[in-house]
């Protein structure tokens, strides 16, 4: 996802500390491909009962009730019983706008303008969904959404001055960049005695403007 050219992410300031364990929190729910595609479906087609998000997803049912039942128990998802039917859909509370942000940078990357549009929604190609489920699953941490968050804000940084910004210890920073830089989420740079840290483009970025923007319109009913 790095190579392309992405609208950039603009953030006002750094989130609170609690806001921003909860928006982990959430995204390490999310952080797998059927959980992803379940909230996509409802996302796209609003309160459904299980027998149709397992038609929608093409999983079975018991695997659709289990994993409904871990996001309602994290409060991603809600329950309304019409007589003896349960039907899902996403909470008030869940950033169901990530999949905005998801549709947004499919678009860039494939040039299909339909995706771009404001309140477009469409279920995207399976392999695009569990490529950004598995892509989130390797930044889906505290320490490491700081990191990207500051590097998002401030722009290239070096490890002092990310460790000033973050108040991580300096150790678990330098660690989680060399992390970060494996997965393709930062690159670096060296000059003289220095190396300077930037975040790339990709879903990791786009998570991370989705997340201000939402807080932004809500703030902390986020």
């Amino acid at each position: 996802m790095s190579e392309h050219v992405l609208p950039e992410v603009k953030i006002k300031s750094q989130l609170p500390e609690p806001v921003m364990a909860r928006a982990v929190r959430g995204l390490t729910y999310i952080a797998h491909p059927l959980r992803l595609r379940i909230l996509e479906f409802l996302d796209v087609n609003g309160m459904s009962s299980v027998s149709a998000i397992s038609r929608g997803v093409g999983a079975e049912q018991m695997i659709i009730s289990q994993s409904l039942r871990k996001m309602r128990d994290a409060h991603l998802v809600q329950t309304h019983r019409r007589g003896i039917f349960i039907y899902y859909e996403i909470c008030e509370e869940y950033p169901a706008s990530i999949f905005v942000c998801l549709r947004k940078l499919f678009g860039h990357m494939t040039d299909q303008l339909k995706f771009l549009r404001t309140n477009y929604r469409e279920i995207l190609p399976t392999d695009y969904t569990t490529m950004a489920a598995n892509r989130i699953k390797l930044f889906a941490n505290y320490d490491k959404m700081r990191i990207l968050e500051y590097l998002t804000y401030h722009g290239e940084s070096c490890v002092s001055e990310i460790v000033d910004g973050t108040n991580l210890p300096q150790t678990k920073v330098s660690q989680y960049l060399k992390k970060l830089a494996d997965d393709d989420f930062v690159k670096s740079r060296r000059d003289g005695r220095f190396i300077y840290y930037s975040i790339t483009a990709g879903v990791h970025k786009t998570t991370i403007g989705c997340i201000h923007k939402r807080y932004d319109n809500v703030g902390d009913g986020f």
